[in-house]
């Protein structure tokens, strides 16, 4: 017997018009009025067009069950663990080390160190954080605290929407587009023990990098990655928590995440 009651359209389509209009409402009072946190999303939407990996598996959403014939509606999805935003695990680059599962809730709330260099960035497809910029940020914005995640915001999330310009190929197929670089990474992993890195391309690497040193250091610490996020513009410097809605799949390298950020309102 199906767990599933079929209703007839009619009364479809009142739960339809009564839910929607009640689902607005609650959206518009979910937060308490003095909630002294802003909610940015840092979160790409997938569909089939968002940018894969070359060789990565393609985003496929397939229909599997219909109001029509089956009451209820629900749809079968295949993605690869590493497309849109998401989360990597030390696994994705560390055979044997922790996969995607053995990160507590507590371990996914975390503050957030956003970095901008967008301007040194501009199009330059293959910019490194360098080590001297990560010490500039410090000597303004003080010590990167132990156990946050540090953001680079490159800008490169303008290019989302044009697969070939979010990779920067070249003639021969080659990556380019920025990240960290081997230098900063290694200073963040090592003298100041961040939990993460998180970035708006599609690798913390940097697309030329095919020795991928910042992930392999990372990762090789126990940590995770965020790729693929937005909106890194709207934080601040310091003061934001990263809600990271990592999947605890077992035995997964990672995958899609809902990445929040909360930001102190002024008051």
């Amino acid at each position: 017997m199906k767990r599933y009651v079929r209703i007839s359209f009619v009364a479809l389509a009142l739960v339809a018009a009564v839910g929607a209009t009640a689902a607005a409402a609650r959206r518009r009072t979910a937060l308490p009025p003095d909630f002294g946190w802003a909610v940015v999303d840092l979160t790409h939407p997938i569909n089939a067009d968002i940018p894969i990996w070359p060789g990565d598996p393609e985003f496929r959403l397939t229909p599997w069950a219909s109001f029509e014939k089956d009451g209820y509606f629900l749809n079968e999805i295949s993605i690869g663990e590493h497309s849109g935003t998401h989360f990597g695990a030390p696994v994705h680059f560390h055979e044997g080390a922790p996969a995607a599962e053995t990160f507590r809730a507590e371990d996914l709330v975390v503050s957030a160190v956003v970095i901008d260099i967008t301007a040194a960035v501009g199009d330059d497809g293959d910019y490194r954080l360098s080590l001297d910029e990560v010490k500039a940020w410090e000597a303004e914005h003080g010590e990167i605290p132990a156990g946050s995640a540090v953001l680079l915001y490159t800008g490169w999330d303008r290019f989302w929407s044009d697969p070939d310009a979010y990779f920067g190929f070249d003639a021969e197929g080659g990556l380019h587009f920025p990240g960290f670089g081997a230098e900063a990474a290694a200073y963040l992993v090592e003298e100041r023990a961040v939990a993460g890195m998180g970035i708006d391309t599609h690798g913390i690497d940097p697309g030329d990098d095919e020795e991928y040193v910042p992930n392999t250091l990372m990762l090789g610490a126990g940590g995770f990655h965020l790729e693929n996020l937005t909106n890194l513009g709207s934080l601040p410097p310091t003061g934001a928590v990263l809600v990271i809605g990592a999947l605890p799949i077992e035995g997964a390298s990672g995958g899609p995440a809902r990445v929040i950020a909360l930001v102190p309102k002024a008051g």
